[in-house]
């Protein structure tokens, strides 16, 4: 049995963070990062709105980048004590990702996270809250996903959290948010949303339901990102939808072994943390690559070139090399600023985490050791992939 979940409700449009205004309840907590929601004033639009629908209100800020562990069990604290029926997150994907997990550790105080990190394996949810998620870049997806992403900084690990009960209920998804995101942002969020489309597609439990989201979203990135970078504001609407369909995909086909490695070597280097959209920008033709070799995928891949008026599997790679030039993303981990000596000393256990990652049992080329150690040595140096 095949299952295919979103959330309830999706608002879209200019203006759609007004919507809050409808919304029934009794107390909300509002889960925010570092600040640019309200410096660009939609954090006060948020508490205004659930004011106006007679809910008491709870800020929880200063989300990081790439969630820790100890942030979520620190907004989860505040949840017990303020007791909120609704989770409202805001920003990128961060603080929605913490979030997700809070949720977890409010409802069940006693649950560990090595239990969450087992796919699908959550206990119940809304036992005490429902959850709104309002994404302010268009890339995550995480308004309409069953995926969170939390990092063990002690370990140097992200760990993605997969689990249909962590599904927002209500998503806004408002491209007035998506008008402050600055140019990298944009670049990186955009490319992570085109990851997130491909990978869906070519995954070994796509379906008829996620194939037609995963092809638009595909259209529409390669057709709006590099005008959206390039700062204009009805590309970058166009973006925030394209991302949510991408995320509506992925969310129920699962991803590939492009996310697989992202997560594992995002915070694996002493130079400092790869962004997630920057990661899967780079590794994405090497495992296009890769993955091709299979024939069932060679097929997929041909139908997103095909989709895009280009001629094969070779031709798709090459878009997305001259995309990730136009948007000043590096074609290597060593053009990245990894250093030589610490990627080989690491290279056999961020292979064998990343074989080990959530992501990797839906895709279409099931990697050995070996086989994962040559894809990361070929990333960094930027060889061909031919094995």
């Amino acid at each position: 049995m095949a299952r295919f979940t979103l959330p309830r409700d999706i608002y879209f449009g200019k203006g759609t963070i007004d919507e809050l205004k409808n919304l029934k309840g009794k107390k909300a907590i509002v889960v925010v990062g570092g600040g640019s929601m309200k410096r660009f004033g939609f954090l006060d639009k948020v508490v205004e709105n659930l004011n106006a629908a007679g809910i008491e209100t709870k800020l929880f800020e200063g989300v990081e980048p790439d969630p820790s562990v100890e942030t979520v069990m620190k907004g989860a604290a505040v949840m017990r004590e303020f007791e909120p029926d609704w989770i409202v997150a805001i920003g990128g994907g961060s603080p929605i990702d913490a979030a997700k997990a809070m949720w977890a550790f409010y409802e069940y105080p006693d649950v560990k996270f090595e239990d969450l990190c087992v796919p699908f394996g959550f206990p119940t949810l809304r036992q005490k809250a429902r959850f709104l998620a309002i994404p302010s870049t268009s890339g995550t997806a995480t308004e309409v996903t069953a995926f969170s992403v939390i990092t063990d900084y002690q370990k140097g690990i992200k760990y993605p959290l997969a689990d249909f009960n962590i599904t927002p209920d209500v998503a806004i998804v408002d491209p007035d948010l998506a008008e402050t995101m600055p140019p990298k942002l944009v670049a990186h969020t955009g490319m992570d949303a085109l990851t997130h489309a491909i990978e869906a597609y070519v995954s070994t439990v796509h379906s008829p339901f996620t194939d037609p989201l995963a092809i638009k979203a595909i259209q529409m990135v390669m057709q709006y990102l590099p005008a959206s970078f390039d700062g204009c504001m009805a590309a970058r609407e166009q973006m925030h939808y394209a991302q949510c369909l991408a995320g509506m995909a992925f969310s129920n086909a699962l991803l590939g072994i492009v996310h697989s490695m992202a997560h594992k070597t995002g915070a694996a280097f002493s130079t400092g943390h790869i962004p997630h959209g920057c990661a899967n920008a780079i590794y994405l033709p090497y495992v296009i690559k890769y993955n091709a070799k299979v024939m069932d995928a060679a097929k997929r891949y041909e139908d997103i070139a095909n989709a895009l008026g280009l001629d094969g599997v070779e031709a798709l790679c090459h878009r997305i090399d001259e995309y990730n030039v136009k948007l000043g993303i590096p074609k290597t981990l060593k053009d990245f600023g990894i250093v030589e000596a610490e990627f080989k000393e690491k290279l056999s256990a961020i292979a064998e985490n990343a074989i080990g990652d959530a992501c990797t049992g839906s895709n279409p080329r099931v990697p050995t050791q070996e086989e994962m150690e040559k894809l990361f040595t070929a990333i960094y140096y930027g060889e061909e992939v031919d094995f």
